[in-house]
């Protein structure tokens, strides 16, 4: 039998993923920025992640109009959220947390060594109303040499979840995954 539940529910199970480091450069300073409310939106390198003015990165995503989306392995999950809990316009976070920023071939914004992947990114659209910025991958590195795989989601309730168990249903897809991928 199904139980009704509050609506502000609606986003535990609704919350995209994955959990991501966002790497800016003003020029001057690296900083970092923990994003839950991220997404792919096509098959032609197009990803989305929500945040405005609040965030201090915001102003140097849209002046810069590029940064670089890491994904971090579960084992960094609290280092995620702590770097999330504070400014950079307060705290150098590189230093604060012990994060080793990599150079990045496309963009000034470093990669984060650790992190299971980073996309290089340039910022094509912001769409105002929802806070969408909206990103063209123009790299992806892959780090061999992280063991944990596990992804991080946030529920949006200040619990999260890493994936686990893989399926593979690339067979029944086929015809609908575009070529290389």
């Amino acid at each position: 039998m199904m139980k009704e539940v509050e609506i502000e529910k609606a986003l535990t199970y609704m919350e995209p993923g994955p959990l991501v480091l966002v790497t800016t450069f003003d020029g001057q300073r690296n900083n970092v920025m923990t994003i839950s409310w991220t997404m792919a939106i096509d098959f032609a390198q197009h990803i989305t992640l929500t945040t405005g003015p609040w965030n201090h990165s915001f102003s140097t995503l849209l002046a810069e109009r590029e940064c670089v989306v890491c994904i971090p392995p579960a084992a960094m999950l609290k280092t995620a959220v702590r770097i999330g809990m504070v400014s950079g316009t307060e705290v150098d976070k590189f230093s604060e947390f012990g994060l080793k920023a990599l150079p990045a071939r496309t963009v000034k914004a470093p990669l984060v060594d650790g992190c299971i992947a980073c996309l290089e990114c340039k910022v094509t659209d912001y769409i105002d109303r929802y806070g969408f910025i909206i990103l063209k991958v123009t790299r992806v590195v892959e780090n061999p040499g992280c063991t944990d795989r596990r992804i991080i989601h946030a529920k949006g309730d200040g619990t999260f979840t890493a994936d686990g168990e893989s399926f593979n249903c690339r067979e029944l897809m086929l015809e609908k995954l575009p070529p290389g991928l």
